[in-house]
Parts: structure tokens; C-alpha cells; sequence
């Protein structure tokens, strides 16, 4: 990745950028994935819902998932009925339900009372199915945990009673998994799934196996494939799955400037015109973000802060190969998912610039003003 050359394209910092070409390879290998199984591939919008970035994708996929009706909204305008939009939500407002089920291609409801407020639309053409809670934890972290102790995501496995459900449901929905980098936790779920509802698929249409694998990361699919193909094998089932962050995660970069530099007890402390508010999942989970300029036995060291007079304004202490100055560009990698889409202008920061990166070459796709911080708090009614 030739960075320098590709600092010195971006006419301003902050500025995500995104790798076309990284996405594209990507989206060829869950193609590849998607015609060697016969599952369906949806992407996960809730991880970058960038409109160019989602028109780029949408002849590699099947549909989008979604968790809200403003998303939903999104992507049955961006697939213009060439494709499916999946609703997965813990969330759903009862004024909300009968236009959802218009839009949405399926519902997976995360209790009952859902499942009772979509099924009065079935007329409306979505298909309706549960989420399950397979009750199995593969992560140690519970803030990312779908089958921590009291759990609001999905129905427990061992109360659902399919006899009861018979013509009710029309296909089962999962995720309890979070960048998994193998497909352990998928086969040990299937196997649960299995073992409780025996042939309780039989009268199901669909099954959605859900997002938290690193498909850009995983080398070996031949287990994936061969457990998709039981299902469909086995039951007929259609079998869908929805990754988010393996699309975008690590195709996403955050690009700063140094504006300050000075010594504060003693260390070397390096302001930056960016925030961890672009990035927030440094501060919801004390991550620190990989930095390419990183040099693990670098002779200097420098805590690289945001700009914002929060304290905990941090990303972390790097180090390099010589003292930072005023003026120095840098770039955190891996920030693809949950950046852009959790960004905020805390302390009135602009947010980043947009750019698309391919061959090498950077180019401007989305630019910020003052207008537009302007127009968030104008308190005007819409025209």
C-alpha cells in the first residue's frame, strides 16, 4: 500500500478512506463462498451505510440486512426491488411494524410479541421468522456478547416449542458470534440447533446464520460449505448469512494530521486534528487502533490524543522511528466498520472528509461544512 504517496493525495485530514479494490476482493471471495454452497450473502449496513459503498456491493449480493426503518428504508431504495432486505432488530415501535413489513423481504423478531405484531402483515409480503438465542458464548468480552446472562437478543433455544409455531414462522435467525477468525462457533451452534429441533426445520423456509465471521480473514471455507449444503440438503432450507464488518473493517482507514506536540509529565504528547468521536469504538472499548507508522522498537514514543477537551480523548501510546512534529501525517487502519457510522461532531469538530481509494489513488467522495453542523442544530422544521 503505497501510504505516502496516498498522504499526500487527500487535501485535508481528517478523512476516512476506503479501499474500492479491498472491498471488491472481498465481495469476489463471498461470491465465490455464495455459488460453491448455494447460501445467499447479504451485507450488514449497519457497519458503513455509505451510499456509494452500498452501490458498489449491490451486484455481489443478494439483499442488505438491516435493524431499523431508516436502514431498511436505505436499502429497498438502493436495491430498487433487485434484491432482499432482512430486519433483524431488538427494537421495533408498533407504528413502525406495517410499513417495515412492506419493505422488508423478511422479518426475523426477537420475541413474541413481535412475531404477533408482523404476522397480522403477512398480507404485505414479508416473511416472518424468529430469532433465536442458541445460548452458547464463545467471547469473553460480554459488551459484545448476543448470549450473555439475561440477553434481550433473540428467543432461548431450549423454551421454543415448534409444534406450537407450525405455520407461524416461516424461517430461524442467529448471531452469537463477534469477528470470529474460524468457523468453530458455527459448527457447535449448528450442532445445538440441530440436536433440539430435530426435524422442527422441515416446515421452515429460511435460515439465517447471521454476521460475526471474518470472511476476509478465513482461509479454509470447506466446513461452511459443506454444513450450508446439509441444510439445504437435509430441509430444503434457504440459508442466507450477513456480514458487516468482514466487507468493510479492515478496507477503512482514518487519516490525521499532528497539529500539537509537547511534554506532559514527562511524556511525549502528540495532539491530533481528529477524535476518538470519529472513531468511537476506541472509547466504548479501551481499543487501541492499529497506527501503519507504528515501529514496534521505534527510539521515541508519543500518546496520540484527540483534539477535544475530553481527557479520555485517547487512542494510545505508539511509537516511531523519530520525534513527531507539528505537520505529520498518520493513519489508523482497520477503522472500515463502526467508525463513520458512530462518528460525531463533539466540541463542534467537523466530521472527516470521505474518500474512495482505488489503484492506489485516492478521490473525494463526501466533503462536511459548517452547513451541515449548522442545519443538525438549526431546531428548524423540515420543508
Amino acid at each position: 500500500m503505497p501510504w505516502t504517496l496516498l498522504k499526500e493525495q487527500l487535501a485535508e485530514t481528517p478523512a476516512f478512506v476506503y479501499d474500492l479494490d479491498a472491498i471488491e476482493t472481498t465481495l469476489q471471495t463471498l461470491s465465490n463462498i455464495r455459488d460453491r454452497s448455494g447460501c445467499k450473502v447479504l451485507y450488514s449496513i449497519k457497519s458503513l451505510p455509505f451510499l456509494p459503498i452500498l452501490h458498489m456491493m449491490q451486484s455481489y449480493l443478494d439483499g442488505f440486512s438491516v435493524s431499523s426503518l431508516f436502514e431498511a428504508r436505505l436499502a429497498s431504495e438502493v436495491l430498487a426491488g433487485q434484491g432482499s432486505v432482512h430486519l433483524t432488530t431488538p427494537g421495533v415501535r408498533a407504528d413502525e411494524v406495517e410499513e417495515l413489513a412492506r419493505i422488508c423481504s423478511h422479518v426475523s423478531c426477537n420475541s413474541y410479541r413481535q412475531m404477533e405484531l408482523f404476522t397480522k402483515h403477512w398480507e404485505q409480503g414479508a416473511s416472518v421468522g424468529l430469532r433465536l438465542n442458541p445460548k452458547l458464548s464463545f467471547l469473553d468480552d460480554r459488551r459484545y456478547d448476543p448470549c450473555r446472562p439475561y440477553s434481550k437478543l433473540g428467543i432461548d433455544l431450549e423454551a421454543l416449542d415448534m409444534n406450537a409455531l407450525n405455520g407461524r414462522i416461516k424461517g430461524l435467525h442467529f448471531h452469537n458470534i463477534f469477528s470470529a477468525s474460524d468457523f468453530e462457533p458455527l459448527i457447535q451452534t449448528l450442532a445445538a440447533i440441530r440436536s433440539r429441533l430435530g426435524n422442527g426445520f422441515a416446515g421452515l423456509e429460511w435460515l439465517n446464520l447471521g454476521g460475526g465471521y471474518l470472511y476476509d480473514q478465513i482461509g479454509q471455507f470447506d466446513v461452511f460449505i459443506d454444513s450450508v449444503k446439509q441444510l439445504r440438503e437435509d430441509f430444503g432450507l434457504e440459508v442466507l448469512i450477513e456480514p458487516g464488518k468482514a466487507l468493510v473493517g479492515r478496507a477503512g482507514y482514518l487519516a490525521t494530521s499532528v497539529v500539537d506536540c509537547f511534554v506532559s509529565d514527562g511524556k511525549s504528547i502528540a495532539v491530533l486534528d481528529t477524535s476518538v468521536n470519529h472513531h468511537p469504538e476506541v472509547f466504548e472499548y479501551q481499543w487501541h487502533p492499529p497506527l501503519l507508522e507504528h515501529c514496534p522498537n521505534g527510539r521515541y514514543s508519543a500518546i496520540l490524543a484527540g483534539s477535544t477537551c475530553l481527557a479520555g480523548d485517547i487512542f494510545g501510546e505508539y511509537r516511531f522511528d523519530r520525534p513527531l512534529q507539528e505537520g505529520d501525517r498518520l493513519v489508523f487502519s482497520d477503522a472500515g466498520a463502526y467508525a463513520l457510522v458512530k462518528a460525531h461532531r463533539f466540541n463542534g469538530y467537523n466530521l472527516p472528509d470521505i474518500y474512495g481509494m482505488t489503484s492506489g489513488n485516492a478521490f473525494l467522495l463526501k466533503r462536511h461544512t459548517y452547513q451541515h453542523y449548522y442545519d443538525q442544530w438549526s431546531g428548524l422544521a423540515p420543508t
